[in-house]
């Protein structure tokens, strides 16, 4: 099977949450023999030098790059606010990745095109002039909720009115997508249940994220000494509203019972405010070279998360390596966990921060929390067994499309 796949941010490096799930799922693909072609936008946000790809995920994906400026623009913002048009999605739309979209369609044919998040599916006009595959949307979250949130949460009037405007525009195009696309992939159930009742698609499955349990680095002895961290990138903002409740209300609470606990921090873009607190036992060490290796220093890691809505990605390779967990519901959204058995659920300040100190005095339930969550990785999320489900339903999709039929040459 033939697989064009648009990225609104390039796959490589594996450096936040957005680029590792489309990384797995290309790589998935790859080794389940079909064929994937990446074109991908190359942000200011997230920029790369693609000569520092490996040459071998080059050669694979034949991966190309379109540069593109994410600044935001005040005129545009002003004309898309007049318009109530969406700019969250006008600022991916440009001319030279359209002219680069139109010159891969003219040149080859695909089975199935794959667009990695709502911001792709501005080119759906395109696809659909110079190709006959069935055009899938994989959602990496429902975008329109976390923008939502944002506005609820904003205190400045002016802006209040103009967030609100962006959720609402957002939220316009999301519904619309939804219903224009052949088939959905959501990385959770309950996400793969919301676009089921905001379209009218019967094509929806939910393709969690995935990972390739033989690559995996070997385990190192856990910690004897109980350590908490928190790793993510930090200019999504359910993170940094996450890590600015857990410090303002959180930690007075635990350092008042556990005064020589360290809490650290990790991740890109980590902001200024948080290194200035100048807090107790918090430990700013930005952004990491090695996340695998980092995580094997610390024995606790801690999601606050109250936002956003997908998987955190993170919290699946934590439970990969073993570490014993403390988030919220919605942190772990999406994983078929047991409270207690795989890891620990916290809803307020005062029951996140008995959990913190119950797993700080309870060595043997650090343990066993890490060995159960390693092995529901192993049985839910083996990256392998995920893309014999994708594969069926991109055969299912192809088999009810008139005029489709996959590559059998692939």
């Amino acid at each position: 099977m033939k697989i064009l796949m648009l990225c609104n941010k390039s796959p490589w490096p594996k450096r936040e949450g957005g680029p590792i799930a489309m990384h797995a799922m290309i790589s998935g693909l790859l080794q389940a023999g079909h064929s994937v072609k990446v074109l991908a936008a190359n942000t200011n946000k997230y920029n790369i030098d693609p000569a520092t790809i490996p040459e071998d995920f080059k050669e694979k994906t034949r991966i190309e790059f379109v540069d593109m400026d994410l600044t935001l623009n005040i005129p545009g913002a002003l004309k898309n606010y007049l318009t109530r048009k969406s700019y969250h999605v006008a600022r991916f739309h440009t001319k030279e990745f359209a002219q680069k979209l139109t010159a891969i369609l003219r040149s080859e044919s695909f089975d199935i095109i794959q667009l990695e998040m709502l911001y792709m599916a501005s080119y759906l006009d395109i696809l659909r002039k110079y190709s006959k595959a069935p055009i899938v949307l994989r959602a990496h979250n429902i975008e329109h909720k976390i923008w939502q949130r944002v506005a609820e949460n904003c205190t400045n009037p002016l802006k209040h009115i103009y967030l609100n405007h962006l959720y609402k525009a957002l939220k316009r195009f999301e519904i619309g997508i939804l219903n224009k696309v052949d088939g959905i992939v959501a990385i959770t159930p309950v996400d793969a249940r919301n676009f089921d009742r905001l379209s009218h698609s019967t094509n929806i499955i939910s393709i969690p994220f995935g990972i390739n349990l033989a690559t995996l680095p070997e385990d190192l002895d856990q910690p004897e000494e109980a350590s908490l961290f928190h790793i993510g990138t930090m200019n999504w903002f359910p993170n940094e509203e996450s890590i600015r409740w857990m410090l303002s209300e959180v930690w007075p609470l635990v350092t008042k019972r556990k005064p020589d606990i360290k809490l650290h921090l990790a991740g890109r873009y980590m902001p200024e405010w948080i290194s200035k607190l100048s807090l107790p036992n918090i430990i700013v060490d930005g952004e990491v070279p090695d996340v695998w290796e980092y995580m094997q220093r610390f024995s606790i890691m801690v999601v606050p998360l109250f936002s956003g809505s997908g998987i955190r990605i993170k919290i699946v390779e934590a439970m990969a390596a073993g570490k014993a967990i403390i988030t919220t519901a919605i942190g772990a959204e999406g994983i078929n966990y047991e409270n207690g058995q795989h890891l620990l659920i916290a809803k307020d300040a005062r029951s996140f921060t008995d959990a913190i100190v119950k797993l700080c005095d309870d060595k043997n339930l650090r343990d066993t929390l890490g060995k159960n969550a390693k092995l529901l990785i192993a049985k839910e999320h083996d990256n392998n067994k995920l893309m014999q489900k994708l594969t069926a339903f991109y055969n299912e999709l192809l088999e009810n499309r008139p005029g489709c039929k996959p590559d059998e040459n692939i």
